[in-house]
């Protein structure tokens, strides 16, 4: 949860370093099947708190520059990118306001709910500056180039169903949350090594030629087909019981 509802969840340093950090512990929890991600209060994020472009211990420049090893992504692409690289769903709940970097960790997630009263901007070229927290490669299969720049260069705000519309968010619902919980829910009850198998396959094989993308497949499906939790899926839906998978 980004919890700093008396700032509508601004992001300062601390809470980039501490998203990171969340997704790190969560990875290193096999127990843990899904997440979902969402902002304290009515809001989601506003997006970069501005008393971070004025803190004088902060070097802008190495910062940029320094991945967050064994990332790709430095510290503040991480605070969004380190969802993606999550091995389990990660599924985002958008309410009120979704500005700038809080729209770019939502877009980290691999779902993305939002209320029909939410409002989403790509907000960065207000302030001078460019999208930098990951946009590049979370949003590249889901909006065409023509609408991503032209919501960047107009830093418009877009409603839930305008979102929605062009392909920002998964769904629009009343209550982002709730629907958040039970897709977790249900990812959670399935097998967990199909779970993390389609969210690998899916992330990767969309960068890759046809024939890489089919010999993925095949890779994946040949480390879970015959494994106990594949077996107790088949064991469990013959007998029409609830099943019981390992972490």
């Amino acid at each position: 949860m980004l919890n700093r509802a008396d700032k509508l969840n601004a992001l300062d340093m601390r809470m980039f370093e501490a998203l990171g950090d969340a997704a790190d512990q969560i990875a290193s929890d096999r127990s843990v099947r899904a997440v979902v991600l969402r902002g304290d209060g009515d809001n989601f994020c506003t997006g970069i708190d501005l008393g971070v472009f004025g803190d004088p211990e902060l070097d802008f420049s190495e910062a940029l520059r320094t991945p967050v090893s064994p990332s790709p992504a430095n510290v503040f692409q991480r605070a969004a990118y380190a969802w993606r690289e999550l091995p389990i769903p990660v599924i985002c709940a958008i309410q009120g306001v979704c500005f700038g970097g809080g729209l770019q960790i939502a877009l980290g997630a691999d779902i993305r709910y939002g209320s029909p009263d939410a409002r989403l901007s790509i907000m960065e070229a207000r302030w001078g500056i460019i999208p930098d927290m990951g946009l590049s490669a979370t949003l590249r299969h889901l909006v065409a180039p023509d609408h991503v720049k032209a919501l960047a260069w107009s830093a418009r705000i877009l409603s839930g169903a305008e979102a929605h519309a062009i392909g920002l968010l998964t769904d629009v619902v009343e209550d982002p949350i709730d629907a958040s919980y039970t897709l977790a829910r249900e990812c959670a009850e399935r097998s967990p090594d199909a779970i993390r198998g389609i969210k690998s396959l899916v992330n990767q094989a969309w960068q890759m030629t046809e024939s890489d993308a089919l010999a993925l497949e095949a890779r994946l499906q040949a480390g879970i087909i015959g494994g106990s939790n594949q077996i107790e899926a088949v064991r469990a839906n013959l007998a029409k019981r609830q099943p019981d998978f390992k972490d």
